[in-house]
């Protein structure tokens, strides 16, 4: 099993031919919402990966929230970590897609904003049932540190996806196993621009030096990802397809490639997939809609760039 700490957001979304300057309202179209937030996505992830999931969050006693726990409890995700919150609204993210599938986001953080570290305390026993526990930076640094604090007395791996940035500690990052950024994460991480495979690796040494991490990994986007690890150092390109969606991709990968790793994948190999699922989730539109199942990335590798 894999535990995720992290956030629930619907998200709320208008795909439109442009981004609007500011002060200027353009029309859009197509208005949908979707179950999202980069904890929700990552465990809805990882149980479409095949692999038993859990989660520990917070969101609001309203219908958003219903919706997003019965959405992951549908997929097999363990929900009993999920904290009901009566005076404060699920989180919620307003997305705007333009034509190129790029996006621009904001979020009301609501609950997310009010999962404590004895939130994540209270459900100390999912750690030891973990195989590998996953956390990001939606919500509240105390309730990141406990979680990494919990999985180390646990023993169990703890990844940390520093996204959305938030500024860190030296201490917090002494107590991961995995950092996985993207290139703008990475950069503030390292203080040095992140623009290729090439300076994702000068980026990714300064972070290893900084948090003595033994691994870590700085995704790409389309380029794929770079690894800087002891089982392997290098670049692994993805897979060129037509986006028309990138929210969640992110997510996806961080999934899927989990996944592999706690199957016993190295890490060159567990990326390879988690790029392959990536890659099918950004011709899919929504976050965890757009996910994949395994059977789905194991078939697609055979053939990349088939249609899904």
């Amino acid at each position: 099993m894999v535990t995720v700490v992290g956030s629930f957001n619907m998200d709320l979304f208008i795909e439109a031919p442009r981004f609007p300057v500011p002060g200027e309202a353009i029309l859009g179209k197509n208005f949908r919402r979707a179950p999202g937030g980069k904890g929700a996505n990552q465990a809805y992830a990882i149980a479409r990966m095949g692999m038993p999931a859990a989660i520990i969050g917070a969101v609001g006693q309203d219908a958003f929230g219903d919706e997003m726990v019965a959405n992951l409890m549908e997929a097999g995700v363990g929900t009993r970590g999920v904290a009901r919150r009566a005076d404060v609204a699920s989180g919620t993210a307003m997305i705007v897609l333009d034509a190129t599938g790029q996006n621009q986001i904001v979020v009301a953080n609501g609950a997310n904003d009010t999962l404590t570290a004895g939130d994540v305390e209270a459900n100390r026993d999912l750690f030891a049932q973990s195989k590998a526990v996953v956390v990001q930076l939606e919500t509240p640094l105390p309730s990141v540190e406990a979680t990494l604090r919990l999985a180390r007395e646990a023993r169990v791996p703890a990844i940390l996806n520093p996204a959305p940035f938030a500024p860190v500690g030296d201490a917090l990052l002494h107590l991961c196993d995995w950092i996985i950024p993207n290139e703008n994460e990475a950069a503030k991480l390292s203080g040095s621009e992140v623009r290729d495979a090439a300076s994702a690796a000068g980026a990714a040494v300064a972070i290893k030096l900084r948090s003595a991490c033994p691994r870590v990994l700085v995704t790409l986007g389309a380029n794929g990802v770079w690894l800087d690890t002891p089982e392997f150092t290098g670049h692994v390109p993805g897979y060129k397809v037509k986006a028309v969606d990138t929210v969640g991709a992110g997510d996806t990968f961080i999934g899927a490639f989990v996944t592999r790793l706690v199957d016993g994948a190295g890490p060159r190999e567990a990326a390879r997939f988690g790029c392959a699922a990536a890659a099918i989730a950004v011709t899919r539109r929504g976050a965890q809609s757009s996910i994949p199942t395994r059977r789905e990335v194991e078939a697609w590798m055979k053939h990349p760039g088939a249609t899904t």
